[in-house]
């Protein structure tokens, strides 16, 4: 009789499971991220049709990806405070549907302003997306169910990178680069729909509208926009040679001060930076600001060194990138598991010594490396990518209150494409300096009066000759061949270091993730 007393209290205390709608809420806020994410990438593989059609040069083209980044990551930060404002539902629905406006806008575009603009004001509405689903999983999941949620959310910010540079290269190939924004409108009908049955009408709050930190919310606006334009176009822009890269860095120092009188006058700052005073919280956003800079690094990297080495085009590299999404598939019914029965830290260490790892195996790449030379570090990657970013979702959610979810979900998000836009700076350095410093070298040790190198232009020489021409022209195209072949080999060595410098910079992070301390959800799955 006490046996069944107990278990009868027992189930008694369990908590409850999230109802029907708390699930549909899941299900919109990940589809939301998911929109987002993918609309940062699908334009990549189409940007030479683009230019093209709307008359634009490729430094110009640059401006159509830095339009999205500089939007999306000022209004991530701003989406916690623009939730309490208006309320969640109504804030959502109102992004989604100006995400498809601007979408439909940038389908039709003409021209390369009209294109620009609509894409700031996709990044703008997309970047409300992202934090806003974490902020729901977090909410509306209980204790025990939250693994599964950011299970849900994690996939779709891994997945979405992944799947832009495959689904545009097709749509471009098969139909036309337009479709890469009209897609978009099914997928918000739908996302719309889910919205309102999952999510309750809230009350808006006007009053927190006009006693904002309004000198933090001019600050994040200009600091982090003007800091992603300069590492975006940094590298093309020869940095501080350029005046605008110049009066754009003073702009972000600016920015930065406006913040942080906000952070000391303001009574609710817009940026809640006292969060990182959480030891917790602080390794987590250094953590996921390098593995951002790995995610966005590789996502770079490896389809530039396909296309400009292997002479793949942007849907065969897409092909390639996509492989690390298979471990996701396989590990979904897992993650969930995972992620309740293990310490986040041993989680995130494993992940992070997979991905170092993996940009190790890359290391090794030749000249005639090819796509298959890469399925290893890819797979591996993946399985990488899952273990790492999973844990640390829930981490970032599990060392807050839920009260400052929003908040916490905003600054990673934040710390995430920061991270990825630093890294993408820094390897454009990288490859500048490193890949003249390589040729050179390498030209330097070519000898016209070795034996090797006279017998190599020799038979290039007669080679050519034998395709018809005098031997003038001849030895011309064999020094031509010669200094391309020299060109190639840099740039080889050059991708080689970049591969290394991430995976060294990711092992870094490995005592980090080893002082993670993640609160254990109640009733873990079994």
């Amino acid at each position: 009789m006490a046996e069944t007393l107990h278990g009868t209290a027992s189930a008694d205390a369990r908590p409850a499971n999230a109802a029907l709608a708390d699930w549909i809420a899941v299900v919109a806020g990940s589809l939301g991220a998911l929109l987002a994410t993918l609309d940062i990438s699908i334009t990549n593989s189409a940007l030479p049709q683009i230019q093209g059609q709307i008359g634009a040069t490729g430094t110009e083209g640059t401006w159509i990806s830095t339009g999205y980044l500089m939007s999306e990551i000022v209004m991530i930060p701003l989406a916690a405070w623009l939730t309490r404002v208006f309320g969640l539902r109504r804030f959502l629905m109102a992004m989604a549907i100006l995400f498809t406006l601007f979408s439909m806008y940038c389908g039709a575009s003409e021209s390369l302003g009209a294109m620009i603009a609509g894409r700031i004001g996709q990044g703008f509405a997309g970047g409300a997306m992202i934090p806003t689903a974490q902020t729901i999983i977090r909410t509306r999941l209980p204790q025990h169910q939250l693994p599964i949620g950011m299970s849900a959310f994690g996939l779709t910010v891994l997945l979405g990178p992944l799947l832009g540079p495959v689904v545009g290269g097709w749509l471009t190939e098969n139909a036309s680069w337009r479709w890469c924004f009209f897609l978009n409108l099914p997928v918000s009908i739908a996302l719309v729909t889910l919205l309102w049955t999952g999510l309750k009408p809230d009350k808006v709050d006007l009053d927190r509208l006009f006693k904002a930190d309004w000198l933090g919310i001019v600050g994040l606006t200009i600091g982090l926009s003007s800091l992603t334009v300069v590492l975006e176009e940094g590298q093309r822009e020869r940095w501080f040679d350029s005046p605008m890269i110049l009066w754009l860095s003073l702009l972000t120092v600016l920015g930065f001060v406006l913040i942080t009188l906000g952070q000391i006058t303001s009574r609710q700052p817009i940026i809640r930076l006292s969060l990182m005073r959480n030891a917790n919280y602080a390794s987590v956003i250094l953590i996921v600001s390098v593995v951002g800079a790995g995610i966005y690094g590789v996502s770079y990297l490896l389809p530039q060194f396909l296309g400009n080495v292997s002479g793949y085009n942007a849907q065969q590299a897409g092909s390639i990138m996509l492989l690390s999404g298979i471990p996701a598939f396989l590990m979904m019914p897992f993650l969930p598991r995972l992620l309740g029965r293990y310490p986040a830290r041993w989680l995130v260490s494993v992940g992070l010594a997979l991905f170092c790892i993996s940009c190790l195996l890359d290391v090794t790449i030749t000249a005639d490396s090819v796509g298959h030379d890469f399925w290893g570090s890819q797979l591996m990657r993946g399985f990488a990518q899952i273990l790492a970013m999973m844990p640390l979702n829930q981490a970032s959610m599990s060392a807050v209150r839920t009260e400052e979810a929003g908040d916490a979900a905003g600054l990673y998000n934040m710390a995430r494409n920061l991270g990825g836009s630093i890294g993408l700076a820094l390897i454009g350095v990288l490859i500048d300096r490193r890949e003249h410093f390589h040729d050179a070298m390498l030209r330097e040790s070519v000898n016209a009066n070795s034996t090797l190198v006279q017998d190599q232009m020799a038979a290039s020489t007669a080679a050519f000759m034998a395709r018809g021409g005098d031997q003038a022209h001849a030895q011309m195209q064999s020094l031509g061949q010669l200094a391309q072949t020299i060109a190639r080999e840099a740039l080889v060595m050059t991708y080689s270091e970049a591969f290394l410098l991430l995976g060294l910079a990711l092992l870094a992070c490995i005592p980090l993730a080893l002082i993670l301390k993640s609160r254990k959800p109640q009733g873990a799955a079994q």
